[in-house]
């Protein structure tokens, strides 16, 4: 099977793009000045003697599916979400955010469905929705029935910065479930997956995971947090490269992850583009780990450890003998 996305070649493009923002950060000094922090999980900058961070991300073709099925009232859960969950990953509370909704046409129900999910995303998450922008753009934004695309943007405050520096051989991965697909892989799943059979599992709003992760991060030694989307697992890669990341206790995957599978029939493949049932995961030493498992299960998370720390570089998925590098 022919893949569309290319994963190995969006991460040369967010390198190229790092190093062309980069030379920016010398445009603010003092108040308001930038984190020399390059392609984590959010941006960070100094207000006085606060850290906040910034982050912004889309629904991607899942809004697709949405149209396939005419329902519109969760699609916000997705966008506020992706958000708030990546910038948990530095460490980050949700304070604030803004939308963004473009539209071919006004349509004053669509809005009103979408804006039903932001708020449930704001409350889950206890980010405030402080403004926003709709914009009318029917020569971009086409397509049948309704049409539209949307981003949200969180601003959050660091109460502790976690980058991945302190990851270190014997450290566990705790994974945190996840709720199905989350907002990732869709434009493979929409080919695969029969919508009428599975839209209603596709849609499932992405699981956010602010209460549980800033519990541990108050109470635990967490050494690195990873958001799990595009680009799946490698991108643990992301939290610290000189050390190795194995997985060998993956639960076991949801049907839809099954129905996948037998289409793509590409181990690799599909661990790098989905979540597998893991939305989530958190590096720390081994003896904290049950905490963890337990502030996740106290919130109505599952979690479990599924993978260690080790010397060997790289994201590796091992299944008794069997070995994948989806670096």
């Amino acid at each position: 099977m022919k893949y569309d996305i290319d994963v190995d070649h969006i991460k040369k493009i967010q390198r190229s793009i790092w190093d062309q923002i980069k030379s920016t950060y010398s445009f603010r000094k003092g108040y308001g000045e930038p984190i020399p922090v390059f392609g984590h999980y959010g941006g960070l900058f100094k207000c006085g003697e606060q850290t906040l961070t910034m982050h912004t991300d889309g629904v991607g073709t899942k809004i697709l599916v949405a149209q396939a099925l005419d329902k519109y009232d969760t699609i916000g859960i997705d966008a506020i979400a992706m958000s708030v969950n990546d910038i948990l990953c530095v460490g980050a509370e949700p304070l604030v955010g803004v939308d963004y909704i473009a539209l071919a046409k006004e349509d004053d129900k669509l809005v009103e469905d979408i804006m039903k999910g932001l708020v449930k995303g704001a409350e889950d998450s206890g980010c405030a929705i402080i403004g926003g922008e709709t914009a009318i753009i029917p020569d971009i934004i086409k397509g049948e029935k309704k049409p539209f695309d949307l981003t949200f943007t969180v601003v959050g405050k660091v109460r502790k910065l976690i980058l991945g520096d302190e990851i270190v051989k014997g450290d566990v991965i705790v994974g945190l479930e996840s709720s199905g697909l989350h907002s990732n892989g869709f434009t493979l799943a929409r080919k695969v997956l029969d919508i009428e059979k599975w839209g209603s599992e596709m849609l499932a709003p992405t699981r956010i995971y602010v209460s549980e992760v800033i519990e541990a991060i108050d109470t635990c030694d967490i050494h690195g947090i990873a958001h799990i989307t595009g680009g799946g697992f490698s991108k643990l890669t992301r939290l610290n490269n000189g050390v190795g990341y194995v997985l060998d206790a993956l639960p076991k995957p949801a049907p839809i992850f099954k129905a996948l599978a037998k289409e793509v029939d590409d181990d690799r493949h599909m661990h790098r583009t989905f979540n597998m049932g893991v939305g989530m995961t958190l590096i720390l030493p081994e003896d904290r780990a049950d905490t963890v498992i337990n502030i996740a299960k106290k919130h109505g998370v599952e979690a479990s450890v599924i993978g260690r720390i080790t010397e060997k570089k790289g994201v590796w998925i091992k299944d008794g003998k069997k070995e994948i590098d989806i670096s």
